[in-house]
C-alpha cells in the first residue's frame, strides 16, 4: 500500500465518526492534519475494539494487545496495514514518543473491565489515559511539550473527558457504566451499584452533581497557561477547546443530567470563537 492512500484511509475513519478530536481542524496547520489523522484512526479502531460488545472482555484484551504490538513494530519498520503505515510513519517523521499511544491502550483495556469506580483517584486516573494523551500528542505534533504545557493540557483533556461524561450521564447509566466515583455519590447517601440499578433521583445526586461540577471547573481553571502557548494555532485549538467545554458544562449544570445532552447554540459557537480569537492574539 502507498502511504499516500494510508492517510487516506486514516482520514475516511475520521469522517466517519462525529467527534471532538480535531482531526482536520482547520484551527490546525495543514501540514499536521494528516499525523492527527494517523492517530485518530489508531485510537478510534482501538475502541471499537475495546467496545465491542459481542466479544468476552478477555478476547477484546487480547485483540487490544496484537494492537499495541503493531503499534511497536510500526515506529521501526513500515507495516502493511494502512493505520500503522501512517502512524508509523507519523512516529518517525515527527519523533512522537510511544508512550502517550500505549496509555490510550491502557484505558481502552480499562474499558473492557470496569464500570465505575471507587475513588476520584481512580476516575483521574482513567483520564490521564484516555484523554489526556491527545493533548501530549499534539504537544509533541507542534514542538511544544514544554513540562507546564503538558500539565495545562493535561488538566484540559481531562475537564474535557469529564464534562463529556457528565453531558452522556443517563447515556453511559444505559450502558452499565458509571463515571461519578463511589467517593461523590456517598455525599448523596449512593453507591454505583445503585446508580447503575436506577435506584436514585434528583435530589439525592444534587450534593454529588455539585462536587463533580466543581472539580471540572478547577481543572478548566488549571488549563489557563494554555493561554501562552506557542504557536499561535495550537494556542486557538485550545482556548475553542476550553471555551466550548465551560459553555457545555454550564448547559449541562441547568439541566437533569439523565436526560437528553446539551447542544450548543449559534450564540455559543460565536461566543467560544470569540473567546479563542481574543486569547490567540493577545
Amino acid at each position: 500500500m502507498q502511504l499516500a492512500q494510508a492517510y487516506q484511509s486514516c482520514f475516511a475513519i475520521a469522517a466517519g465518526h462525529e467527534e471532538n478530536f480535531p482531526t482536520a481542524s482547520r484551527l490546525l496547520a495543514p501540514a499536521l492534519r494528516p499525523a492527527v489523522a494517523a492517530i485518530y484512526a489508531f485510537a478510534r479502531i482501538a475502541d471499537d475494539i475495546a467496545d465491542e460488545g459481542n466479544l468476552p472482555p478477555a478476547e477484546r484484551r487480547k485483540r487490544l494487545d496484537a494492537w499495541e504490538e503493531l503499534l511497536l513494530r510500526c515506529a521501526r519498520e513500515p507495516v502493511d496495514h494502512p493505520v500503522f503505515l501512517a502512524l508509523g510513519d507519523t512516529v518517525r517523521r515527527f519523533a512522537l514518543p510511544l508512550e502517550p499511544l500505549r496509555d490510550l491502550l491502557t484505558a481502552f483495556r480499562m474499558d473492557t473491565e470496569v464500570q465505575a469506580y471507587a475513588s476520584e483517584q481512580e476516575l483521574l486516573f482513567y483520564c490521564r489515559h484516555s484523554a489526556a494523551p491527545i493533548g501530549r500528542l499534539l504537544l509533541h505534533l507542534h514542538g511544544a511539550a514544554r513540562p507546564d504545557w503538558i500539565a495545562a493540557s493535561d488538566a484540559l483533556c481531562t475537564a474535557l473527558q469529564l464534562t463529556n461524561f457528565w453531558q452522556d450521564f443517563g447515556e453511559d447509566i444505559r450502558r452499565g457504566r458509571c463515571y461519578l466515583p463511589a467517593s461523590w455519590l456517598a455525599l448523596g447517601g449512593l453507591s454505583p451499584e445503585q446508580v447503575l440499578a436506577g435506584d436514585w433521583d434528583e435530589a439525592r445526586l444534587a450534593p454529588v452533581w455539585e462536587k463533580a461540577f466543581a472539580s471540572t471547573r478547577a481543572l478548566y481553571e488549571q488549563a489557563s497557561p494554555l493561554r501562552h502557548l506557542v504557536p499561535r494555532r495550537l494556542r486557538l485549538q485550545a482556548m475553542a477547546s476550553l471555551a466550548g467545554g465551560l459553555r457545555v458544562l454550564r448547559r449541562t449544570e441547568r439541566r437533569t443530567c439523565s436526560r437528553k445532552r446539551p447542544r450548543l447554540s449559534r450564540t455559543d459557537k460565536l461566543f467560544i470563537t470569540a473567546f479563542a480569537l481574543r486569547a490567540a492574539l493577545a
